[in-house]
């Protein structure tokens, strides 16, 4: 009975102490409650933060993956002219290099003796201006230019000239043209493979992706630059025996003693196939003239067809800057001069827009002087339009004779 009694003053006091304990239990339930919530809600994190990263890393692989198989770097279109970027000089155009050769010291010669810039060509058909010595040449359309495309066959072309057995190159002469290779080579050799016996020691240009060689000399473009599916500018000047070569602005090739004479021209790209045609459009050949100075002292005046423009545009070309560049030491050097900048076009075209085109053209090379540090009270330009040739307008020299920049002294 006592024991009994016992127990049931135990039970009765745990019972009436429930709610208290029960107080005291939950209060560490929810704590061990929230802890694991927490727990768990570090563990998702984390694992939510590493597979974020990884779903990340494969976006990010797949976007690299989708950039460097773009349809311009597939083989489908391995050759086509990749465009400068948005963030490039406004004033380079397409697939040029921008606006910004101050060391280019190439001046072209002064009197074309031959001019080939493609325009009325019937693509497809064998460049019209030109000869054919071996293999597959023809005409093309590139983008957006009419160009003249190596095919295959040890592609080699030669000028189409009057007299071309003979000795068609003065003592002072520059070469320019606009090169596309898509990763391999082309040469120029100096004299016309199907008309002219070589010179003894005769050797040739040879131009590749990297860089040149003309024996004894050979040069690569600095800093691991190359050329190899874009354009770039090729020009090449001979001044009684000196010669010296370019790629854009950059000069690879320097021989003070040439060790033959240079009496015609080939271009020959023994590796052109369909897989990979080579491409040259703008290609000119002319005498070599008397020194801007002094033709400045002699006449008053500098008349320059070697600054060049975009096509019906007032857009100034990169291979321009070697005739800016030496107008502007000009001015430097001679504090006292002053220029009217006139520019001159050829007929082709309609006759007011050509008028319009030539003060545009003039004002952007007097933009570009200014730009550079002369004094804009030094400089002013004009436009002439097709007004005052100094050559025919029925021949693609004389009309290249034609479309030219003006330095007319002022007081």
């Amino acid at each position: 009975m006592r024991t009994k009694l016992l127990f049931l003053i135990i039970f009765g006091c745990t019972f009436l102490m429930y709610p208290e304990l029960k107080a005291q239990i939950n209060p560490l339930k929810k704590i061990k409650d929230k802890t694991n919530e927490q727990i768990n809600k570090g563990i998702d994190k984390s694992f939510d933060k590493a597979f974020n990263k990884k779903d990340k890393d494969k976006e990010v692989k797949k976007e690299n993956s989708a950039v460097q198989n773009t349809p311009e770097d597939s083989d489908a279109h391995k050759n086509e002219p990749k465009l400068n970027s948005a963030s490039e000089s406004k004033t380079a155009a397409p697939g040029r290099p921008e606006l910004k050769w101050s060391k280019y010291d190439f001046v072209p010669g002064d009197k074309i003796i031959f001019e080939d810039n493609q325009l009325h060509e019937e693509n497809g058909e064998f460049p019209s201006r030109w000869d054919l010595f071996q293999g597959t040449t023809e005409n093309a359309v590139f983008g957006n230019d009419n160009v003249i495309m190596f095919r295959g066959g040890a592609a080699t072309i030669v000028p189409y000239m009057k007299n071309s057995n003979t000795d068609y190159l003065p003592d002072v002469f520059t070469v320019e043209f606009d090169l596309y290779l898509p990763n391999n080579s082309i040469n120029v050799n100096f004299w016309d493979r199907k008309n002219q016996t070589s010179p003894r020691g005769a050797t040739y240009l040879n131009i590749w992706g990297e860089g040149m060689e003309l024996s004894p000399a050979r040069s690569n473009l600095p800093n691991k630059e190359n050329i190899n599916s874009k354009w770039a500018h090729i020009a090449i000047a001979y001044t009684n025996g000196k010669m010296k070569a370019y790629i854009n602005e950059t000069r690879l090739i320097n021989i003070p003693h040439l060790e033959f004479n240079p009496i015609g021209i080939t271009l020959h790209s023994y590796h052109a196939s369909d897989s990979y045609p080579v491409y040259i459009k703008n290609f000119r050949i002319a005498e070599g003239g008397v020194k801007y100075y002094d033709r400045f002292l002699q006449d008053g005046k500098i008349v320059s067809n070697a600054i060049r423009f975009d096509v019906g545009k007032a857009t100034l070309l990169p291979e321009s800057m070697g005739a800016v560049n030496e107008i502007y030491s000009l001015l430097e050097e001679h504090p006292e001069v002053k220029f009217s900048i006139e520019g001159h076009t050829d007929s082709d075209g309609d006759f007011d827009l050509n008028q319009k085109l030539s003060e545009e053209r003039a004002k952007t090379v007097m933009d570009q002087l200014i730009s550079m540090g002369i004094e804009k009270n030094r400089l002013s330009f004009r436009g002439f339009g097709e007004t005052t040739p100094i050559d025919a307008n029925d021949t693609p020299e004389g009309k290249a004779s034609n479309r030219r920049v003006e330095f007319v002294k002022t007081n």
